[in-house]
């Protein structure tokens, strides 16, 4: 697995450009930004090619009162769309392969409704063949209910049910450690139960998305299970560091350690 420090959460204490030379610094492999929509592409991508690294994934952006997202909410179509083409045209020009695709909030009652589903799988379709066109895999995550209630799902079956309906290789899942730990899920059983659909994997501790503690009997089994499921994605670290973000990278030798004695699946 190769490493990307996601600069929406670490490097704060550095100017949004200025986060990507640090990651390569500090030995990352790649970086996600997940609004990079008000930055300059051109500086994005100069400051991307100085430092070696690619960006691998990005969101589709919050709405004007901050909304996370339109993909699943009925009525904003034309919003979903908006956002769609400027965020294709924002990962093309970075070259980055990957979009997250936010569902939004629905509406009271309507969270995860038959609905709702409808509307994201209709408006997952109109994007498809512009994300294929691009060189760009769609995925969608799922956010606890905690921290964002009436999200249009917060469980990583939720999605799996969509993707399973709509058998488009291009609409992938999102798989977030810290979300599942919050939804009190058992990360690696969750992770087995959707490996077919995993594309890109993220983590963090839960409950209050601090830095990793691959030491952690919980962690470390879900780490062997990516091993062991033969995961070769992303695995973004998306974190708040307690400080400057260089003093929070301890997690680094355990994680390695984890990954080197744990045995690929051969199957």
């Amino acid at each position: 697995m190769k490493l990307a420090a996601n600069i929406g959460f670490l490097y704060q204490e550095l100017a949004p450009l200025d986060r990507i030379g640090a990651a390569a610094a500090d030995g990352f492999d790649g970086v996600e930004c997940p609004f990079p929509h008000d930055l300059d592409a051109a500086l994005l991508g100069a400051r991307l090619r100085d430092a070696g690294l690619p960006m691998v994934l990005i969101n589709t952006p919050l709405g004007p009162s901050g909304e996370p997202g339109f993909a699943a909410v009925p009525g904003e179509q034309a919003r979903f769309r908006s956002g769609i083409e400027r965020s294709l045209d924002f990962a093309q020009r970075l070259q980055c392969p990957c979009l997250h695709v936010m569902a939004g909030r629905p509406g009271a009652g309507l969270a995860g409704s038959g609905e709702s589903m409808a509307v994201l799988e209709d408006n997952l379709r109109w994007a498809l063949p512009k994300a294929r066109q691009a060189g760009v895999v769609l995925l969608l995550e799922a956010l606890n209910h905690h921290d964002t209630p009436g999200y249009a799902y917060h469980q990583p079956g939720q999605i799996v049910a969509v993707l399973e309906r709509l058998r488009e290789p291009g609409v992938r899942l999102q798989f977030d450690c810290f979300h599942a730990a919050r939804e009190g899920l058992d990360v690696s059983a969750t992770l087995r139960s959707c490996q077919d659909w995993v594309h890109h994997v993220q983590v963090a501790r839960a409950p209050k998305r601090t830095a990793p503690d691959f030491e952690d009997p919980d962690m470390s089994q879900a780490m062997n299970t990516l091993q062991e499921i033969n995961y070769r994605g992303w695995l973004g670290l998306e974190y708040h560091p307690q400080g400057p973000t260089t003093a929070s990278l301890g997690w680094r030798e355990p994680l390695r350690a984890l990954l080197a004695r744990t045995p690929r699946s051969t199957a």
